[in-house]
């Protein structure tokens, strides 16, 4: 029951409710460009409900210089799956561990399994002879921002195909 707003020049702005979506719609405000199968049925009227709107003005962004590290971020830039042996992830590590000055920045965090992190523990890649797969990165982007779109709906797919979320 969500509907994902794209601002007037197609890029991803926002994921509102359905209700929010069909009242920027019925407000003249946004064009519903997908629907879903089943209707919203009301006192008066039937409706379609709203997979993807159109804002009809395009509305202004505030520029952010990058994105937050979180928990959630590390592990969704590295697709949950470990940095060292590629098994589904659950924890972060610090790739120069914290104990020796290592900072929670983008480049030295990544998505970790529970066993090369125990491991690891806190020793540096060079010390056990391990290396990463791929090299940590603070990710790029609008859609980055928009924490809804981790788990996008499958109708939402053409419409951000062009906004890479990596």
């Amino acid at each position: 029951m969500r509907t994902l707003v794209l601002n007037a020049g197609y890029e991803p702005l926002a994921v509102v409710s359905f209700r929010r979506a069909i009242v920027l719609v019925l407000t003249d405000k946004a064009s519903v460009i997908s629907e879903e199968e089943e209707p919203v049925i009301g006192p008066n009227e039937t409706f379609a409900r709203p997979s993807v709107i159109l804002l009809n003005r395009y509305v202004r962004v505030p520029y952010r210089d990058g994105v937050a590290v979180t928990r959630r971020g590390v592990l969704r830039r590295d697709n949950h799956l470990c940095a060292y042996c590629g098994k589904p992830a659950s924890t972060l590590d610090h790739v120069f561990p914290r104990s020796r000055g290592g900072a929670d920045t983008w480049e030295n965090l990544v998505a970790c399994c529970l066993h090369c992190n125990n491991l690891k523990g806190s020793r540096t890649l060079a010390e056990i002879g391990w290396q990463l797969r791929t090299l940590p990165r603070p990710p790029r982007g609008r859609v980055w921002q928009i924490r809804e779109l981790e788990r996008p709906a499958p109708r939402w797919a053409e419409f951000l195909e062009q906004y890479p979320a990596a």
